[in-house]
């Protein structure tokens, strides 16, 4: 039975049935006493979930660093998940600069994750990047009618005082009936991902990322998969100041992915231009006999006394077991 943080939803308002799961004393993660709402909308091919509004700044709460309470729902019928795209505003709809959400995370909590044994399944999500995702066409996360699926928000807590702030998660799902080929989620990462593995972060670590050193500052973390499979789109994550997140397989010497954010002149992130973002039906293999290495770069400006930290991550979208062909498997 997969080891659940999800104690959470005790309190939740649900858009479908609400449930209850036993509390795990290192990781569960108390429901929040501030009791803004979260709702779910479906419209045609799309899923739409609304958090807020919250005044910020809010704290974080629990393992997942939660601003708002988790929402539990469920699905009317099997979808295919293609793509997702998030936003952060006010009720009235101004935008609002995107550091003021700090993570949006989507869990199935039926299921358990390849990556991170024992949590359940983290199949999509954003940061302040807010990047949009689009899936190689036929090719997509298959989400089961009554599963329980759940979302966790957190705003940036360091956000100057605004009220009423809202954001948005929008999940593109497949037509019914469309020929879909099912992708696993793996996440990974320079900072330590799995929530269970947390106890084992560095002093210069915490939920905000690993703090990140004046001047120049390059980090790598070695990694292992679980399993092999084929990666057909590569999800980024970092933070501001952000140079260069990589993906390296060490036993064959080859760069697999190279991602570079834009970022404005004082090294504010911007974006991550499609460009940087990997989508390809051809794919590129990863194996469990193999080596592998993440590594991010950072620039942290000397005369800037803030202090800075700094996320590299990827949520990789696969085909169980190896490519066809590794024709495609160089740097992306």
């Amino acid at each position: 039975m997969i080891r659940f943080i999800m104690t959470v939803v005790l309190s939740v308002a649900c858009a479908g049935p609400c449930w209850a799961a036993e509390t795990h004393e290192h990781h569960a993660v108390p429901t929040l006493k501030n009791q803004t709402t979260t709702s779910v909308t479906i419209e045609g091919n799309a899923v739409t979930l609304t958090f807020g509004p919250i005044d910020l700044p809010s704290p974080h709460d629990g393992d997942l660093a939660a601003s708002m309470p988790k929402h539990v729902f469920q699905l009317p019928k099997d979808m295919y998940l293609i793509g997702y795209k998030s936003a952060v505003f006010t009720k009235e709809g101004k935008p609002l600069p995107q550091q003021y959400l700090h993570h949006i995370l989507m869990l199935n909590t039926d299921k358990e994750s390849v990556s991170c044994p024992g949590e359940p399944l983290f199949f999509a999500g954003a940061g302040l990047e807010l990047t949009e995702a689009r899936f190689p066409d036929g090719y997509g996360v298959k989400l089961e009618k009554d599963k329980k699926l759940m979302s966790v928000v957190a705003f940036y807590h360091k956000a100057p005082p605004t009220k009423d702030v809202m954001a948005t998660f929008t999940m593109y799902m497949a037509p019914e009936g469309a020929p879909m080929k099912d992708m696993d989620v793996y996440q990974v990462g320079v900072n330590i991902v799995c929530y269970s593995k947390f106890g084992q972060r560095g002093k210069d670590q915490t939920d905000e990322g690993v703090e990140i050193k004046p001047g120049i500052h390059v980090l790598s973390a070695p990694l292992k998969f679980r399993m092999d499979g084929c990666v057909k789109f590569a999800y980024p994550h970092g933070h501001d100041e952000l140079l260069l997140i990589a993906l390296e397989n060490k036993t064959a010497n080859r760069t697999l992915l190279r991602t570079v954010p834009d970022v404005a002149q004082d090294g504010t992130f911007l974006a991550f231009q499609p460009h940087q973002v990997f989508k390809d039906s051809r794919g590129f293999s990863v194996y469990q006999n193999e080596e592998y290495e993440m590594v991010m770069v950072y620039h942290h400006p000397r005369h800037d006394p803030r202090v800075q930290h700094g996320m590299g991550n990827y949520l990789l979208y696969m085909t169980p077991g190896a490519c066809p062909s590794d024709s495609a498997a160089s740097v992306h």
